[in-house]
């Protein structure tokens, strides 16, 4: 695999509003991105990639932090470090502890609100203090807060302008399980509203739960880009692992090998799992064989789809 499948050019999204063309950076020999072509629109989109990836990098491009070394990166269609006045419309939230520890986290919100010109700079802190929850502890020092909180504020002031463009860098890091569930939650409402989220994450199932769009990189490289289910399916050339609940797991078991697209069978007492080569034929052979050896089979599942196993291939592939 030595890019994006075919079937899910990166590159094709309706409404793009933020677009990478051949995006190369490297800082002296080390090539941290190399030639990535994609473009992100409404909606959350999650970054995915190991760590060293290129991920940070890659997002520091997009925002206009950094220069590319070659390519082009634009937003609204505008290009950031030429055309400043793209940053009224994003918020980015770094990965490192990008806040001043001499402030409160009021003050912290007010400040990035003055910046970007909101015209009551009070009023919109306080409205995103209460979306992040934070509005009890918004007159602390920032230097006493947890990393969790710290994560909270950061967002709170990526948010205080109304931007169209959220990039977010690792946000749920440090967070506790609520703190984190409510992160989630404003992501997604704001994906809804047709906002463009791109927000990149190590955890994969956090990922899962908010990103309707996923966009892998691998070692500086674009690996492939979609949901979750376009990308599984486009790995045709991959067995397929079900899961089949059943009262009779070995009769069935049995049976389901007659079928050659059959490569392996792992039976436990409640069920059996199959790895296919063509699930499709499987699904349909499963029902014929329940009623031939008089099985109730109770549910029928993929187990990889998840992307834990996506982004295991891709890592594999590469």
């Amino acid at each position: 695999m030595t890019g994006a499948p075919a079937a899910m050019d990166a590159r094709d999204v309706s409404d793009p509003t933020v677009v990478a063309t051949d995006l190369s950076k490297w800082f002296g020999q080390k090539v941290a991105v190399s030639e990535v072509s994609c473009s992100f629109g409404p909606g959350v989109t999650g970054l995915l990639g190991p760590n060293g990836a290129g991920k940070t990098t890659l997002l520091r491009v997009l925002a206009g932090l950094l220069s590319p070394s070659a390519g082009k990166a634009t937003i609204l269609g505008r290009t950031p470090k030429r055309q400043h006045g793209v940053y009224r419309h994003v918020g980015f939230v770094p990965e490192d502890e990008a806040v001043y520890n001499h402030m409160s986290a009021r003050r912290f919100v007010e400040w990035s609100a003055a910046l970007s010109r909101v015209d009551d700079a009070g009023a919109a802190a306080q409205q995103v203090l209460e979306t992040v929850q934070l509005t009890e502890a918004a007159d602390r020092s920032l230097s006493g807060f947890s990393k969790g909180m710290r994560q909270r504020a950061k967002v709170a002031a990526a948010l205080v302008h109304d931007p169209t463009v959220l990039i977010l860098d690792e946000p749920l890091n440090g967070t506790d399980p609520v703190q984190r569930a409510r992160l989630i939650e404003i992501l997604v409402q704001l994906g809804r509203e047709g906002k463009t989220i791109i927000v990149s994450s190590h955890v994969l199932a956090e990922v899962e739960r908010m990103a309707t769009r996923v966009v892998a990189i691998v070692n500086g490289r674009l690996a492939a880009a979609g949901s979750v289910a376009a990308l599984r399916d486009a790995m045709s050339d991959t067995p397929r692992l079900i899961r089949i609940d059943t009262d009779r797991p070995r009769e069935l078991a049995r049976r389901l090998l007659v079928g050659n697209w059959v490569e392996a069978v792992r039976i436990d007492p409640a069920g059996v799992e199959i790895r296919t080569s063509d699930a499709g034929a499987l699904g349909l052979d499963i029902a014929v064989a329940a009623r031939e050896t008089d099985s109730v089979v109770t549910a029928v599942s993929a187990e990889d789809d998840s992307l834990e196993s996506v982004f295991r291939y891709l890592v594999d592939q590469r």
